[in-house]
């Protein structure tokens, strides 16, 4: 087999590939024992019928035509091989010649990753927010652990903001019930902003077996987008009565003998959210950076992909109806247009950004363990509520574990150019990354953008 490269764009390339009939034996072999199994001649028994009588039976044209299509996608992929070409994304095949006895030829056009010129990332410099642990965040600290051990008790008095409440709901359109956003006895913290957007700010000063009525907009359901008139009756209201901030508090809320020591124990706490929120910061302006000063050719098959997706997530819920999509949007106030352009500028920045990173990464030799494999799928699994065992199979299923690892990769090769830049802060203090990034990239790294 012979393979020639043709570059057509930074992003895109023509693979030229012949095939010597003689190659294509093990192909035509498959082919005939695969009919000699389907196809059931007199005198012989399944898959003992001979290669002639069997073309005799097809014809010779069918079992071409099947030996192509069968050796294609191999011969494809050795000849990406053979040619290091760095293929994303599928090809656009094209048989160019058959000569039955003597040569298949065909060519495949295909996306690649460009060649990308990377800086030298010391010259990188950001500046971020310090860190800050006020007495204020512990204070909250303080209050959320105190509101864990509340205590709700019913009272006889119009609804407050932070009263647990029960009511029902009810909503019409137009004048026409919709049943489907009707519901009773339901529960909900007020100022919570759990449910219907305005239900926390109607609710407040209304009374036991009271009603009031409030317009929002519905957000699923046939109706979804569309103004709706809602009634809420309140059932009942609880307020929650905080235990006192003191020694025995702290006893019983955690393994400190003293409130003071509880308190310190919470600005460590404090502390270290702050820095993981410094890290956070630290990434995204480096990476930011590097997205403003590293040219990248976008391949465009690539990006339309994204941008295919990303209408496919939006109008999933609206019964993949894209009238209704262009109603939702002019409710909303925008436009199609801009609803196309947005998709279109972030499937860009996300197709860029993973590209850029993979550069730095096989720039780099980065690698990734086992160790930090699982340690993501874990973080994942937990992060959205299931278990790692149920986590893994889904990804699997998915075939989206080779995305989890790229992704996993990328994080380590943003987390290399970090550790090469200057970062300060607003304060004018050097920033550093070392310790604070090796901890930041196994938990923050899946938002580095994509997962391809």
């Amino acid at each position: 087999m012979k393979s020639t490269v043709e570059q057509l764009s930074p992003t895109r390339v023509r693979i030229n590939v012949e095939v010597p009939f003689e190659e294509l034996k093990s192909d035509f072999d498959k082919v005939y024992k695969t009919l000699a199994q389907q196809v059931r001649l007199p005198g012989f028994r399944p898959g003992k019928a001979p290669a002639k009588l069997l073309e005799a039976r097809v014809g010779r044209g069918a079992v071409l035509e099947q030996v192509v299509n069968d050796a294609l996608p191999s011969r494809y992929s050795e000849a990406v091989s053979a040619s290091e070409v760095k293929a994303i994304g599928q090809p656009d095949i094209e048989v160019t010649k058959l000569e039955d006895g003597e040569e298949l030829a065909f060519t495949a056009e295909v996306d690649v990753r460009p060649e990308i010129t990377l800086p030298e990332f010391s010259t990188i410099s950001v500046t971020v927010d310090p860190i800050e642990i006020t007495d204020e965040a512990v204070d909250e600290q303080l209050l959320s652990l105190r509101q864990r051990f509340g205590t709700l008790t019913g009272v006889e008095r119009p609804v407050q903001d932070g009263d647990f409440v029960s009511i029902d709901l009810s909503a019409t359109v137009d004048g026409e019930d919709v049943p489907e956003a009707s519901t009773a006895g339901l529960s909900h913290e007020v100022g919570s902003g759990q449910l219907i957007e305005g239900l926390d700010e109607a609710i407040v000063g209304v009374g036991v077996g009271e009603s009031k009525e409030f317009t929002s907009n519905l957000v699923a359901g046939e109706h979804a987008g569309q103004e709706a008139v809602i009634t809420v009756t309140v059932n009942s209201v609880k307020e929650r009565e905080l235990p006192v901030a003191d020694d025995e508090f702290a006893q019983m809320a955690s393994e400190f003998d003293t409130l003071a020591e509880l308190e310190a124990d919470l600005r460590e706490r404090v502390g270290r959210v702050r820095k993981v929120e410094q890290a956070g910061q630290i990434r995204d302006k480096v990476l930011e950076s590097l997205l403003e000063t590293v040219e990248v050719p976008l391949p465009e098959a690539v990006v339309q992909a994204e941008v295919d997706a990303a209408l496919h997530d939006a109008i999933h819920g609206l019964d993949h109806d894209e009238a209704k999509l262009n109603e939702l949007l002019e409710e909303q106030g925008t436009t199609r247009e801009q609803f196309d352009a947005d998709a279109k500028e972030s499937a860009e920045r996300s197709v860029k950004t993973q590209l850029l990173l993979d550069a730095i990464a096989d720039a780099a030799g980065t690698t990734v363990g086992q160790d930090e494999l699982t340690e993501r799928i874990l973080f994942q699994a937990q992060r959205y509520g299931m278990a790692p065992e149920e986590f893994i199979q889904q990804i699997q299923q998915a075939n989206q574990l080779g995305a989890v690892f790229a992704d996993v990769r990328r994080g380590k090769a943003l987390a290399g150019v970090v550790e090469a830049a200057t970062v300060t802060d607003t304060a004018g203090e050097t920033v550093d990354t070392a310790e604070m990034f090796g901890a930041a990239e196994s938990t923050e790294g899946d938002d580095a953008e994509g997962d391809k």
